[in-house]
C-alpha cells in the first residue's frame, strides 16, 4: 500500500544542488526536506529511505548542461526544434540531447526491484498545476512565488518564512505530481532511459 509520495529534483551535476522531499499523503504533511549534491547522497537516501515500497516516487529529468563548440552552441538545445531526419540534420556532440542521463541507471534499478518511479518535466508540470510566473525561471522572484502558491494554494503550511532552495521546491512539485499519479489523474507524455515521463492530464 502507498502510504508516501517522495519527489526528487536533480540537477545536471553534482555542482547545482538537488533537492528531495518525502510527504505522508494520509496527513498531508511533509516529513522529510533535504539537499543533496552528488549521485552518492542520491544512491545513500534511498537505501536509507525505510518506506522505499510503500512511496509513489517521481523524479525530475535534468537538462543537458554541456558546453558545446562553435556554432553547436549557438544553434542547440531547447532552442533548436528536434528533427527526426537525421541525415539532413546531423547530431553532432549530443546537442541536440536536451536532458541529462545523470541518474539513469540507479533510478532503472530501483524500478527492476520493484519501486513505483516515475519521471517528470519541471517546467511542464507548473505549467499544468497553474504554479508557473512571469519571472526568470529560478530568479529569486519565482522561488518567492513559487514557495507562496504551494503554500497557500496547495496548503503546504509547515513551510519556514524565509525562502527554501528552488530545489526542494521543485521537489514538492514532484510529491503533488506522485500524488495526481495514484489518483489517475497523469498520463504518459513519453519514455526516457525506460522509464515514464509522467505529466497531469
Amino acid at each position: 500500500m502507498i502510504t508516501h509520495s517522495v519527489g526528487l529534483s536533480l540537477g545536471p551535476s553534482s555542482s547545482v544542488e538537488s533537492g528531495v522531499a518525502v510527504r505522508e499523503i494520509a496527513t498531508g504533511k511533509l516529513i522529510h526536506i533535504d539537499k543533496l549534491f552528488s549521485m552518492s547522497d542520491v544512491q545513500l537516501f534511498f537505501e536509507n529511505y525505510p518506506s522505499l515500497k510503500n512511496s509513489a516516487i517521481c523524479v525530475s529529468l535534468p537538462w543537458d548542461n554541456t558546453m558545446l563548440e562553435g556554432k553547436w552552441r549557438v544553434q542547440s538545445k531547447q532552442y533548436q526544434l528536434i528533427h527526426s531526419d537525421e541525415e539532413l540534420f546531423h547530431n553532432r556532440d549530443n546537442w541536440m540531447q536536451r536532458y541529462s542521463t545523470r541518474g539513469a541507471d540507479l533510478l532503472s534499478e530501483l524500478y527492476s526491484e520493484g519501486v513505483d518511479i516515475t519521471r517528470f518535466e519541471v517546467y511542464l508540470t507548473r505549467q499544468k498545476l497553474n504554479l508557473y510566473s512571469n519571472y526568470k525561471e529560478r530568479s529569486s522572484a519565482d522561488c518567492k512565488f513559487l514557495q507562496s502558491a504551494l503554500k497557500f494554494e496547495y496548503g503546504f503550511n509547515e513551510m519556514p518564512v524565509n525562502m527554501m532552495p528552488v530545489a526542494q521546491l521543485e521537489a514538492i512539485v514532484g510529491c503533488i505530481l506522485a500524488e495526481e499519479k495514484l489518483k489517475l489523474n497523469t498520463n504518459k507524455i513519453f519514455e526516457f532511459k525506460g522509464l515514464d515521463v509522467i505529466n497531469i492530464k
